[in-house]
């Protein structure tokens, strides 16, 4: 199998390595293979595919969808970054509970985190493409978030040595506890 799948403390979460084959001309990979995945156990659609580019610093999230929960399946395809899926889940006993991985493009590792998980990313690298897969449609309406900082769930973000950039969105996210999340 082209793909080794580590559990992560928190239950559904897993770290990806897919297999790299590289010689002198570069690298080939599969990034994902339907059949490898359904074979570990994860079988689920992917219906949207989405990639952005920041600039070291940039910290964006905590997200979620409230009624249109998705899965996503992260990598990074240039840089470095700091992933974190924070347990949002009513009822499971690591709600509220994160975990991070560090993704980056001279690995290829990836970060599957189901539905039911808040998300947010710090760019580590100069810049960063992160791309990722969604088991649902994205819809602005649905969307909530968590205050990158919230004191309740105390992620540890790695010290840049300079002030995160934020959207003004994502400064202006709730606690985890404040009342009208959907948490």
């Amino acid at each position: 199998m082209p793909f080794t799948f580590t559990p992560c403390p928190l239950e559904g979460l897993y770290e990806i390595q897919p297999v790299l084959f590289g010689d002198h001309r570069g690298y080939f990979f599969e990034s994902y293979s339907e059949r490898d995945f359904k074979h570990a156990g994860f079988s689920t659609t992917f219906v949207q595919d989405n990639q952005s580019r920041s600039v070291k610093g940039v910290l964006r999230g905590l997200h979620f969808q409230k009624t249109h929960p998705q899965g996503k399946l992260i990598r990074v395809i240039e840089g470095e970054v700091f992933d974190v899926a924070v347990d949002i889940r009513p009822g499971s006993v690591s709600r509220g509970k994160w975990h991070g991985v560090v993704l980056d493009a001279r690995r290829q590792n990836q970060f599957w985190i189901p539905p039911g998980f808040a998300h947010g990313f710090l760019v580590l690298s100069e810049s960063a493409v992160f791309a990722y897969k969604c088991t649902d449609f994205y819809y602005p309406e649905d969307e909530g978030g968590i205050i990158w900082k919230d004191p309740v769930i105390g992620i540890t973000w790695p010290d840049l040595g300079m002030e995160y950039i934020l959207s003004e969105k994502d400064r202006k996210l709730p606690a985890f506890s404040a009342e009208g999340t959907g948490l």
